[in-house]
């Protein structure tokens, strides 16, 4: 099922909160016996705000945020070099959420697009995410073209995490595949 498209836009810190409540609920939802829970029930979107708050007001990487029709800050994505050198990649996707009520509507489809243009816009060609092995999210990347190129166990919260790196080897192929579509 689609939705009117997203209107998708970088980040401000003026939506900090907004980020912050998308952030929590997918978190709290998608991460549910994979995280420790006492991580998560200690996650609060005061908390998180003011993490995004800082992020985005030092602009580094690309942050982008997704509008529904109606104004609604419904899914945020940032990206930019990568964090760690271990990938012989020029590109990081670092985060891609969307709310709860809004998945399934292409808007995931679109804020990948975008942070993949942004990327390229930097002169990058290619990029990696990493997702938690047990998280559904990884079909969604698999069902855009991402190829699992590594795997690592990384300690989070007291705990190990299983976690999937996903590659796209040329993002200009990539989007001349979706525009085909």
């Amino acid at each position: 099922m689609t939705a009117d498209p997203a209107v998708l836009r970088r980040a401000k810190p003026a939506d900090s909160a907004a980020i912050a409540r998308v952030h929590v609920e997918t978190w709290r939802a998608a991460y549910a016996g994979l995280v420790p829970d006492a991580y998560l029930v200690s996650m609060t979107e005061a908390g998180q705000t003011s993490s995004w708050r800082q992020t985005l007001r030092q602009g580094s990487g690309s942050n982008l945020v997704a509008e529904a029709p109606d104004g609604q800050v419904v899914g945020f994505g940032s990206c930019g070099r990568p964090r760690l050198g271990d990938l012989s990649f020029q590109g990081e996707v670092y985060a891609l959420y969307v709310a709860i009520d809004w998945q399934g509507k292409g808007f995931g489809r679109q804020l990948l697009g975008a942070l993949f243009s942004a990327l390229r816009g930097t002169g990058v060609s290619n990029a990696y995410l990493w997702v938690l092995a047990g998280n559904p999210a990884r079909f969604f990347y698999e069902s855009m073209g991402g190829t699992r190129i590594a795997e690592r166990q990384e300690s989070f919260a007291g705990t190990l995490l299983d976690e999937i790196a996903y590659g796209w080897r040329d993002l200009s192929q990539w989007q001349a595949r979706q525009d085909a579509r």
